[in-house]
């Protein structure tokens, strides 16, 4: 049976600026595009705004009988959204070619979001394309003023005059054309991904899951604490009573028969020691302040009774919540390796990736890891608090790989 993946994470976006770029298939810095390679992308921009408005003109001027009647505006609203859909998909793959900018594979936008963004990028594409023309007239106008110098027929203070205008109005042009280019990014990130307001309704929607989800995961604990207890250590508390009642009992009767109950206490007593540290453990390892995270793992591999091979490739320092969580994802799945699995063999493995935790544990038993049990639920959430990812591999006859992604940031 394989099992699910756990995937709390928030959509990146791309950013407002045309200088930055990310991601969003893995969250980190994309290499940024060149601005040669910018700059066809902004003259590419500006035909396909053309085409856009030329295609509201043409076809949103032939429907505008049918998107005035009611009973027949839905279809023809959806038949000028499915061209303006196609525009908008070349000026996706223009993003895409000439900026490097990745979205949401699987986002659809609406009908009313592409004809919106469609409207909009034919107004900025017109004045992308004037501000442009502009700019070429400029040139020319400069050419024209370079050969009148070299020719003597200009004299110096109609030079400065010139110049003075001249770079005044390369300002305004190249201002303008970075404007729109920035107008024209936040477009798209409107248009092919996830709004601002979408991502935090989402945002919230998780965060309340999460939350929901670790009081949930916290009665959990609690109650398996109390079953510890009362089966665990209260009845050796109990034995242990009733062993020194008895030896009480026998006081001044039967000396050999008292050496003997109080040798029996004494054991019941280091068992309840050993049970009562155990279960202090489950609740919070103390080695973790004291010793740190590596000797806390240690000592979960000295208290298994399944052989464990542990690789810890982490040098620098991480955040004590991490730590926590670190240590609780791999005490939770060498216990159920250990109990569940009839595994033989346990592979640990804690690797620092850029600002990621990974922790990796790997068991040779018979699989088939049950995701929404309480043990891998409470994992679930408490690795889901921090932002992170829990992927569960378990198939029928093994091997059951758990991987668990911890952001340190």
């Amino acid at each position: 049976m394989q099992g699910d993946v756990t995937n709390i994470a928030t959509h990146r976006l791309i950013p407002d600026s045309p200088g930055q770029d990310f991601d969003q298939n893995d969250g980190r810095g994309a290499v940024e595009p060149s601005w040669p390679r910018k700059i066809p992308g902004a003259l590419l921009g500006c035909c396909t705004a053309m085409l856009g408005l030329l295609y509201l003109l043409i076809v949103g001027t032939a429907m505008a009988p049918f998107l005035l009647r009611p009973r027949t505006r839905p279809r023809a609203l959806a038949a000028l959204a499915s061209g303006a859909r196609r525009i908008a998909a070349l000026d996706r793959a223009r993003r895409f070619v000439f900026f490097g900018d990745r979205f949401p594979e699987h986002y659809k936008s609406s009908d009313q979001k592409i004809l919106r963004y469609l409207a909009v990028r034919s107004y900025t594409g017109l004045l992308c394309t004037i501000v442009v023309g502009l700019l070429g007239f400029g040139a020319i106008l400069a050419a024209v003023l370079a050969v009148r110098l070299v020719q003597g027929r200009l004299d110096l203070q109609e030079l400065l005059t010139q110049a003075l205008l001249g770079g005044v109005l390369l300002f305004l042009d190249v201002q303008g054309i970075y404007s729109l280019a920035v107008l024209d990014t936040r477009l798209a990130r409107e248009c092919f991904g996830p709004s601002e307001r979408e991502l935090l309704r989402q945002r919230i929607d998780e965060l309340a899951t999460s939350r929901a989800a670790i009081v949930e995961a916290v009665d959990a604990e609690r109650r398996r604490i109390e079953r510890d207890l009362h089966d665990g250590i209260q009845q050796r508390l109990v034995a242990l009573a009733m062993l020194l009642g008895r030896a009480r009992r026998s006081r001044g009767r039967n000396p050999e028969q008292v050496d003997a109950l109080l040798h029996q206490a004494h054991q019941e007593s280091q068992e309840v020691i050993t049970e009562l540290r155990e279960a202090t453990w489950r609740i919070y390892p103390s080695a973790l302040d004291s010793l740190g995270l590596r000797e806390a793992l240690s000592g979960v591999s000295e208290r298994c009774s399944v052989p464990i091979r542990m690789d810890f490739e982490v040098d620098s320092p991480l955040p004590r919540t991490v730590e926590t969580a670190a240590y609780f994802v791999v005490s939770e799945c060498v216990t159920n390796a250990a109990k569940h699995s009839g595994a033989t063999a346990v592979s640990i493995r804690l690797a620092l990736h850029g600002a990621v935790l990974v922790v990796q544990v790997e068991d040779n038993g018979t699989g088939g890891a049950d995701p929404s049990g309480s043990g891998l639920t409470g994992l679930r959430s408490r690795v889901g608090a921090l932002d992170g990812l829990l992927h569960i591999d378990s198939p029928l006859g093994g091997p059951t790989t758990i991987t668990a992604e911890l952001p340190c940031a």
